[in-house]
């Protein structure tokens, strides 16, 4: 009988180094426009879901809401995106500019063409299995999704 395979080194700096790949890879496509690629991702979510709550654009991003304060001021500072006033006097919500709507259109082109370069650079078979494998690994450690057990 074969022996069972064992993972070998630590999981979590083999992602870091991926992740860090990936990373490099969009920022060097969205770069030119102004933008790093966490910043295309939250102007994003802003163009898609706004005008909503900081605190639930955080959890829609699966962000901790200081790490989004934190990335909003830049777009913020930039005109992309406004804080402006919630339903009530103690609520914010998060909006996208035309500005913002305009610099989301022009990183859009080239985001595609970063992640066709990956697909090229992977293979679409390789993408495809990725994207499955993380999307079981992130069900399977979602917090809500173990307390039920």
């Amino acid at each position: 009988m074969a022996e069972a395979v064992k993972p070998q080194g630590c999981t979590n700096l083999k992602l870091r180094q991926l992740s860090r790949a990936v990373t490099r890879h969009y920022d060097a496509y969205v770069a030119p426009i102004g933008l790093k690629n966490t910043q295309y991702s939250l102007l994003s979510h802003v163009v898609v879901l706004g005008p909503l709550r900081p605190g639930e654009l955080a959890a829609r991003m699966k962000l901790d809401p200081s790490t989004l304060t934190r990335n909003l001021h830049p777009l913020v500072a930039a005109g992309w995106v406004e804080l402006g006033p919630g339903e009530d006097a103690r609520s914010r919500l998060v909006s996208a500019t035309e500005a913002g709507r305009a610099k989301r259109a022009e990183a859009q082109k080239a985001w595609k063409q970063a992640q066709m370069a990956l697909n090229a650079r992977l293979g679409e078979a390789r993408v495809v299995a990725l994207h499955a494998l993380i999307d079981d690994c992130l069900l399977a450690l979602d917090p809500l999704e173990t307390e039920d057990e």
